[in-house]
């Protein structure tokens, strides 16, 4: 006998189904991402945009619709992260909208509420790409349309609209050259369609029903966790559609605006703000949802925007990314080391913060404080052996947050406060958090590699002042040349040289530096694009998955080429990047 109503219970099962179905898949979904782009990893946004939503409803004091629709869509739109999360917010936003005041729902309401899905989310986006999960929805939302009033049957319903979906998935390439050229469908269409037949499944009793995995908001950008050697993640091509040549606007700005009041961003304020957003950038998302606003844009004035977004309320859930950085940096992959060295250290400051609750006396209050972020327990010791007073793990695909590195600074108790980031997509974090901190003044020095963080805490002198300091310790790291050798996961061009994936690539402080066929082989490669007749010192750090011995195989390879140089060999443990190296 089939089904011709579902009522809350039977909804919860099935959203549940369908996020449990994503996070199982989302790495999978990762891997439709293509070089070169600029956003994240889709499956991982969305699927941190669902578990929030599945927070608030698994926290919903009881099961009914108006409770499991508010849940839904006020879950998500605060867990949105990137484009396709965003977008995937927006549809359950829409279609709770449309159910939220019945008991039941038949195939006619969901007709009507795959529908309003499908509007509220195109209204939330300033300029609509086809070819991209808004297709995908919109494709489905005209089958349930088409086909309401043909059947009363809940499963077969959405049986046929999934299949619709399935095969707009499939056209996708056609509508974006981008996706065609690389061999895929769009990736949060992909997500999408995991999610509802994820739900289908749940419908029919076939989902295992277990409690889906908690995940940290830090694995945020995490890629693949394949037991590799390891590298960054993969990109997402399909979020934004956008080559790198084609990027005007840099950096991707997220946060979400807690109304002064509620009610307050009415119809004419959200144009004022949009009007503006759109007058220094473009990729525009703003959302208002009673009192708060979640806002997505790409800028090069990402401070602009959030001066504006403070005279609407306060900001949370802030997050800055570098997309021209990033796509460089993204064609490699393997961040699974990195996200259990990052829940190990979160462990820690949970750990840490449960003895300050417990009565653990804080810190006295000292002059100043060094932070570096750092990836790696031999990178942390050397970091700390230099003089560093704590160290934040992070890095590559794993960038800590403003906030993280406000509790570090908070934590250290000090009058002025030196931030190293030690990573190109790390010192926006570090200089908004300059902007916020008023318990302390913090300095960022602007490090944008392990090696330079490195010399500049070698340089910093206790007896100078802030500025004099600051100084120093950036004409110092400008006589630094960093390398980083890790291997590529997809064929692309980088830089006029041709990559095929496995490659070894060698990446430099301005792009590749060499690109081979061996690890070693490669980082001397390196080695002699960055060496020159004025060099004196070449260190280098090895990775996690190095062994000691062909480390020492490399330092003999370097000495020998550059005996008038000193070669020093460091484990660094850096999960990333087989060798880091540098040259002074």
């Amino acid at each position: 006998m089939g089904m011709n109503t579902m009522d809350a219970s039977q909804l919860r099962i099935a959203f549940l189904a369908g996020a449990r179905n994503l996070e199982a898949n989302k790495e999978k979904i990762n891997e439709l991402n293509v070089f070169p782009v600029p956003d994240g990893d889709t499956g991982t946004n969305m699927t941190m945009t669902i578990l929030s939503a599945v927070k608030e409803v698994n926290n919903a004091p009881e099961v009914t619709m108006a409770s499991l629709t508010k849940a839904m869509s006020s879950g998500s739109l605060r867990g949105a992260r990137g484009n396709s999360g965003v977008i995937l917010s927006q549809l359950l936003r829409g279609f709770s909208r449309e159910i939220q005041h019945l008991d039941t729902v038949d195939v006619p309401t969901l007709a009507n509420a795959f529908s309003r899905a499908t509007e509220t989310a195109y209204k939330a986006v300033m300029k609509p790409k086809e070819g991209t999960i808004l297709t995908v929805a919109r494709s489905m939302a005209d089958k349930a349309a088409e086909i309401a009033l043909s059947t009363d049957d809940v499963e077969s319903f959405l049986e046929q609209v999934i299949a619709a979906g399935e095969e707009s998935l499939a056209n996708t390439p056609e509508l974006l050259p981008v996706l065609k050229e690389a061999g895929v469908v769009d990736s949060g269409g992909m997500g999408l369609m995991t999610v509802l037949k994820g739900a289908l499944k749940g419908l029919r009793g076939e989902d295992s029903g277990e409690p889906i995995p908690d995940v940290s908001p830090i694995t945020d950008h995490m890629g693949q966790a394949e037991p590799a050697p390891a590298g960054p993640s993969g990109h997402d091509a399909a979020a934004e559609h956008i080559s790198t040549a084609d990027i005007r606007f840099g950096y991707c700005t997220e946060f979400i605006i807690n109304l002064n009041r509620e009610g307050s961003f009415d119809g004419k304020t959200e144009k004022s703000f949009k009007d503006y957003l759109k007058s220094i950038g473009d990729s525009i998302v703003v959302v208002a949802d009673d009192d708060i606003v979640k806002v997505h844009v790409h800028t090069n004035e990402p401070g602009n925007a959030i001066q504006r977004a403070l005279t609407y309320g306060y900001l949370t859930n802030m997050k800055i990314d570098n997309m021209r950085v990033e796509h460089n940096e993204r064609v490699i992959h393997g961040a699974q080391e990195m996200a259990a060295a990052q829940a190990a250290e979160d462990q820690e400051r949970a750990d840490g913060r449960d003895q300050d609750e417990a009565g653990e006396a804080p810190r006295e209050r000292v002059p100043y404080a060094l932070i570096a972020v750092s990836a790696g327990d031999g990178l942390t010791e050397i970091f700390k052996g230099i003089g560093a007073t704590d160290v934040i793990q992070g890095g590559q695909t794993m960038n800590p947050s403003t906030e993280d590195i406000l509790n570090a600074a908070q934590r250290a108790n000090a009058d002025t406060v030196y931030i190293f980031p030690n990573n190109k997509n790390i010192i926006l974090a570090a200089n908004q958090a300059q902007m916020i901190a008023d318990f302390c003044k913090i300095v960022v020095v602007p490090t944008k590699t392990i090696p330079q963080g490195i010399t500049a805490i070698i340089n910093f002198s206790p007896d100078l002042g802030e500025e004099e300091n600051l100084e120093a310790m950036k004409r110092e790291i400008t006589q630094v040349k960093s390398g980083e050798i890790t291997y590529a996961v997809h064929d692309a061009t980088i830089d006029g040289k041709s990559i095929t994936k496995g490659d070894i690539m060698a990446i430099g402080d301005s792009g590749l530096l060499a690109v081979g066929h061996e690890v070693e082989d490669t980082a001397l490669m390196a080695v002699r694009a960055m060496a020159d007749a004025d060099s004196e010192l070449i260190s280098i750090y090895s990775g996690a998955d190095v062994e000691e011995s062909r480390a020492e195989a490399l330092k003999k390879l370097v000495h020998d080429e550059f005996p008038d140089c000193e070669v020093e060999l460091n484990r660094g443990g850096q999960p990333v990047y087989y060798y880091i190296l540098s040259v002074e």
